[in-house]
């Protein structure tokens, strides 16, 4: 059983910023790739950023150089730190981990965590 538990989501004025933790939690062998998605009202669920176990990493056009995605693999953990922030950032985001638990490794999700940008 495999748990990822999303935090640090909330309201937030244009401009400013908010960090997203999400750490993974249970019979966990190791961890691969870890990414952040978010899905806004009415639209469909898209990737923000990715990063491996190696700590390469991948973002979507509209979030580089704002975005910063990180992982404390001791922690099982991913970050994402947003700056700048824009009313079109709006979403639940949801952390993403492929994680090795037994043989095959599997694609787990977590609970979502809502960001709001407005004044």
């Amino acid at each position: 059983q495999v748990q990822l538990v999303e935090s640090g989501g909330g309201l937030v004025q244009p401009g400013g910023s908010l960090r997203l933790s999400c750490a993974a939690s249970g019979s966990i062998v190791s961890i691969y790739g870890m990414g952040w998605y978010r899905q806004a009202p009415g639209k469909q669920r898209e990737l923000v950023a990715t990063i491996t176990s190696g700590g390469s990493t991948n973002y979507a056009d509209s979030v580089k150089g704002r975005f910063t995605i990180s992982r404390d693999n001791g922690k099982n953990t991913v970050f994402l730190q947003m700056n700048s922030l824009k009313p079109e950032d709006t979403a639940v985001y949801y952390c993403n981990a492929y994680i090795m638990v037994t043989i095959l490794p599997a694609n787990y999700w977590g609970q979502g965590t809502q960001v709001t940008v407005s004044s």
